[in-house]
């Protein structure tokens, strides 16, 4: 019996010799503009393809292109040189504005709220609004919680005229909370009071505060007509992309608590399998897309790896995140198609990167 024990501990001990070690997750320094670089060659990726990649990026109107792969940058790429007047060319040092993609960063900031105990995700929106934030009647409002304004079910009708509106007049009853889902920019808009109320400061403030210097992060949200809109550096994106990548937490500080960031990259909701708190996903069997109640019966993306997680802007504004390959991906600039998030240029772009890494 002893000898058979002594057999099995030794035979598992031996079977581990050769299982290869965890990557070690790179963070960059906050204090400094350095960044560790690895090559494609190093990782075995297709560097042949990279030319083709970046011709694609380049016709697509892109301005910043960059792959992290487990924390250190393998591609950083900026497009659009502007020979008359350099000047005006776009770097690493350009701000670009996230659009949509900034709605993950908000749920982020929820979280962390949350966490703090200053925002109870299943309290009234009306809590932090106050009554008569829409045009619903009282027991129509009181339906709307913080978690429908995270996980698009509000029930306020995106059909209005203008669905970035957050007046009181646009505001307006299509279906109880929490039974329909439905992309609506003006109830998004509204959790930034929600947090500047429940926590009594200015939501730039609190990004700062509570992500930003804890990163190495810049950027700013700036109110840009009804919209609250974050605007960074193409690397600030990418260090937000790198929390993502490491479940909200930044080498040993822990930033977006765990829970919550489970939360985030989960089906949120029974409508759009697709879709968590103010975050995609992909690899879901069905999808929905804003301005439609259809239901479609494919993932996000088919061409990207079924794990990948992102935050998607108007106008081509990308933070992927694919956690079983460790890698970030970024993408800014300028419209590649007219969509209000860029589902189909997303797909397009992981057939071409899916050339590159092996």
């Amino acid at each position: 019996m002893r000898s058979t024990l002594f057999f099995c501990v030794a035979l598992l001990a031996c079977s581990g010799k050769n299982d290869p070690a965890p990557t070690a997750m790179y963070f960059p320094p906050g204090t400094s503009g350095s960044w560790e670089t690895v090559t494609p060659a190093t990782l075995g990726w297709n560097e042949t393809a990279i030319p083709n990649l970046l011709s694609f990026l380049s016709s697509n109107n892109t301005r910043a292109f960059l792959v992290l792969k487990d924390g250190k940058l393998v591609i950083e790429n900026y497009f659009g040189k502007q020979l008359a007047n350099p000047a005006l060319d776009f770097n690493a040092s350009s701000n670009w504005y996230w659009a949509s993609a900034g709605k993950t960063l908000t749920s982020a900031c929820v979280g962390i709220a949350n966490a703090q105990g200053k925002i109870s995700l299943d309290a009234k929106t009306s809590d932090y609004l106050g009554v008569g934030w829409t045009s619903l009647t009282l027991a129509q409002e009181n339906k709307i919680t913080v978690r429908n304004q995270l996980t698009m079910t509000s029930g306020l009708d995106d059909g209005v005229a203008n669905p970035d509106c957050t007046t009181k007049a646009c505001l307006v009853y299509k279906a109880d909370a929490g039974t329909r889902w439905a992309y609506h920019n003006a109830p998004y808009t509204l959790l930034d009071n929600v947090i500047a109320n429940a926590i009594g400061k200015d939501l730039n403030a609190f990004v700062n505060e509570q992500i930003e210097t804890k990163i190495g992060m810049d950027g700013t949200f700036i109110k840009t007509g009804d919209n609250n809109v974050f605007y960074s550096t193409p690397r600030s994106m990418a260090r937000f992309g790198l929390l993502l990548l490491n479940k909200g937490k930044w080498d040993q500080t822990q930033v977006i608590p765990s829970a919550y960031f489970d939360l985030m990259v989960a089906t949120s909701q029974n409508y759009n399998l697709s879709y968590g708190y103010l975050t995609w996903l992909n690899g879901k069997a069905s999808s929905m897309v804003p301005g439609l109640q259809t239901v479609f019966n494919q993932s996000i993306s088919p061409n990207a790896p079924a794990d990948l997680f992102a935050a998607m802007g108007k106008s081509g504004q990308l933070i992927n995140v694919v956690p079983s390959k460790g890698l970030v991906v970024i993408r800014m600039g300028d419209a590649p198609d007219s969509a209000l998030v860029p589902f189909t240029f997303q797909d397009a772009l992981w057939k071409e990167l899916a050339k590159v890494i092996q």
